[in-house]
């Protein structure tokens, strides 16, 4: 019987309980964090003792059934498979858990990564847009499933246009225009392998949408002062959230930038800094006086020690790994929810930076190379923002004294 943090272990898992209390502090779990882990091990080797199993015998079968023996005995935490990570993965590398064989795929899925690897590839896609592209048109690949395997060769115009139809419906503009996009993507690759005859790309019905129909919907001055007020900067979490948000409304910088910025993306002398954008595209940016100042304030006074890599923003709770494009949504949501601004997300203080700019006298062409926009019609959406510019514009109303617009 090994006592580490004051928890027990004993059985299978009592000589890793001293290495795995070790890694949980170099990640940063405080004293109370990794003994509650520890506690939960110690169950899960008893248990295993119990049933004579070795650590060889940990496949993912026996950890549900483990899990669902310990919501049955009435534990309320430590409960799924997401406590069990820690663990796994310190077992993982040492070499000393199941070699689980290579599953089979099916036909679904042997096309689709066939599918994966050409869009990443051959068409420049990041994994995340791909992701997105074959969730989209999975259920038509599916669809195409049968005994013998998929029948592509048999696909009709009348089946893509009748699949287009029954998926889109009910979805907002955005997501139907994805899955139309992703199907003529889809059809083409099948064509270009010789998986169908004829390419059915032109049967592919468009998404009614009109350019250019919305209106940004920034932070007022105020709105935004309220949001970045709503960090204690006293506090590590502070410092971070409000190094994101100066980020992401000063610089227009969307979500996943700002999670994906590196230590070694930042050029403190130059006073630059790269960014991953759309397409894997690498673009270097300047670096405001203020917010450098939020960022280095957080590096010195914020970031744990126990980070995770060389992502500039981490998770405050341990494990302090990179914190995630989801994460950094979360930080602009829960500051909206103390400033008392409702529901916010990150891409409104990316609005909020190109109204600023055009209020500011910033002509609209340079808007779009700080948001970096590929195209000039995405950054035209903003023209509307500019009232007084537009005035200037408007004709008066046939028959109207006001001698303008009212």
């Amino acid at each position: 019987m090994v006592d580490v943090l004051g928890s027990r272990v004993v059985g299978p898992l009592e000589s890793y309980a001293p290495g795995f209390a070790a890694g949980l502090s170099r990640q940063g779990y405080t004293v109370s964090g990794a003994s509650q882990h520890l506690c939960f091990i110690g169950h899960l080797s008893r248990w295993m003792l119990a049933g004579e199993r070795d650590v060889s015998a940990l496949t993912p079968e026996v950890v549900d059934e483990y899990l669902a023996a310990r919501r049955s005995a009435g534990y309320v935490n430590y409960r799924t498979v997401r406590a069990m990570r820690p663990l796994l993965d310190y077992l993982e590398p040492l070499g000393v858990l199941p070699q689980l064989a290579p599953v089979a795929l099916g036909p679904v899925d042997a096309l689709l990564e066939r599918y994966r690897g050409y869009l990443i590839i051959e068409r420049g896609l990041t994994a995340a847009t791909a992701c997105g592209y074959l969730s989209s048109v999975r259920p038509f690949v599916a669809g195409r499933a049968r005994q013998d395997g998929l029948d592509l060769a048999g696909v009709t115009a009348s089946d893509v246009n009748r699949f287009v139809l029954d998926a889109c419906q009910h979805r907002a503009t955005g997501s139907a225009k994805l899955i139309v996009t992703a199907l003529r993507s889809l059809l083409n690759f099948l064509h270009l392998s010789d998986e169908m005859a004829e390419s059915l790309t032109s049967a592919v019905p468009s998404v009614a949408g009109w350019a250019l129909s919305g209106l940004p919907k920034g932070l007022r001055p105020d709105e935004l002062r309220a949001l970045l007020a709503s960090c204690d900067r006293r506090r590590a979490t502070g410092r971070r959230d409000y190094a994101i948000m100066l980020m992401l409304s000063r610089l227009g910088l969307r979500a996943g930038e700002v999670a994906a910025l590196g230590l070694d993306d930042i050029d403190w002398h130059a006073g630059q800094f790269a960014v991953r954008g759309k397409g894997n595209r690498l673009e270097r940016l300047p670096l405001p006086a203020d917010v450098g100042a939020a960022v280095a304030g957080y590096l010195r006074r914020g970031r744990p020690v126990t980070a995770q890599g060389r992502s500039v923003f981490v998770r405050v709770k341990a494990p302090h790994r990179a914190l995630t494009t989801g994460g950094v949504t979360m930080v602009v949501f829960d500051g909206g929810r103390r400033a008392g601004l409702g529901k916010i997300h990150a891409h409104r203080l990316r609005h909020t930076a190109a109204t600023q700019m055009l209020r500011a006298g910033t002509p609209l062409a340079d808007v779009g190379q700080v948001l970096r926009h590929r195209s000039a019609l995405s950054t035209a959406i903003y023209a509307k923002v500019d009232r007084e510019a537009l005035r200037m514009l408007a004709r008066a109303w046939p028959g109207s004294t006001t001698g303008g617009a009212s």
